[in-house]
């Protein structure tokens, strides 16, 4: 059992397109400055799967052909993606040689959910929401790995600061593995009026720090705002003490820290283990 006191707080009472050929001048992607990118099979899979509307599939012959997307890639044109077959140069271009697995695809820029929306969905679900709160997390490789995990954990949403952040980008979406198309991220101006906003409707606000009470003597219970700090400086003072609770994961090796998206998969798995 935690050794904090809970605080008192009031409950809550909850047009068709072409295929266009592959001769195409590059110049075309550039034009969709305004679209973001996801590539690789699962994250463009877990997009045509949740009906995402995709601007542009650009794919090579052996993904046409391949038996997951066989389906929905003439209900993807029907619903106006532009179905472009092209070479593996073609698709290095497109992602600087990254590992796209033949397919790449642009989206418009993802659409952020409104914090109070979220808030009220996340209730909606469960007796148990959880909800993780994001400190200043600036590698979009970890803010990737934390939501694929906390949608792996059935998990309720992610809530991001505009500044001094990573936001969600092609990369992220890349790691997360298509967990995006079924986990909602807010994006807020300011994280203390969000963290506020979580106490009201009644979750209990978890800080991780190495000052913590341990983990494993934590107990974690009803609606949860998990928060964590950033990959160099951990969570700013104020937000640390706008937090019901600090928790710190015992270490007994050398090594000081763990990486963001690790700490954060420790607590959550904690958490699900608690709350099943």
């Amino acid at each position: 059992m935690s050794n904090f006191k809970p605080k008192k707080k009031n409950q809550p009472s909850k047009p068709k397109s072409s295929v266009s050929p592959p001769s195409e001048n590059l110049n075309t992607f550039e034009n969709e400055l305004s679209s973001d990118l996801i590539y690789g099979s699962y994250p463009v899979l877990a997009a045509l799967e949740n009906g995402q509307q995709l601007n542009r599939l650009y794919l090579n012959s052996r993904m046409l052909h391949d038996s997951r997307f066989e389906s929905l890639i003439p209900q993807a044109k029907a619903n106006g993606t532009v179905i472009d077959v092209v070479d593996n140069k073609r698709l290095d271009q497109l992602t600087n040689r990254a590992n796209h697995q033949g397919i790449v695809a642009t989206v418009a820029p993802y659409e952020y959910v409104d914090l109070l929306e979220l808030i009220d969905k996340a209730k909606s679900e469960t007796d148990n929401p959880v909800i993780i709160i994001a400190d200043g997390i600036n590698d979009p490789h970890n803010l990737g790995a934390i939501i694929r995990t906390a949608e792996a954990f059935s998990m309720q949403g992610l809530i991001i600061p505009q500044r001094r952040a990573v936001g969600v980008t092609s990369t992220v979406m890349k790691v997360a593995a298509g967990a995006l198309a079924y986990f909602p991220v807010a994006r807020v101006v300011n994280l203390n009026n969000a963290i506020a906003s979580l106490q009201e409707a009644g979750f209990w606000i978890y800080g991780t720090m190495m000052e913590g009470n341990s983990l494993h003597n934590t107990k974690f219970e009803g609606a949860i705002g998990l928060v964590i700090g950033s990959e160099e400086k951990g969570l700013s003072p104020s937000t640390a003490k706008a937090c019901d609770f600090l928790v710190s994961i015992p270490m007994t090796g050398k090594t000081p820290s763990l990486n963001a998206s690790v700490a954060s998969a420790i607590c959550l798995y904690e958490i699900r283990r608690q709350l099943i």
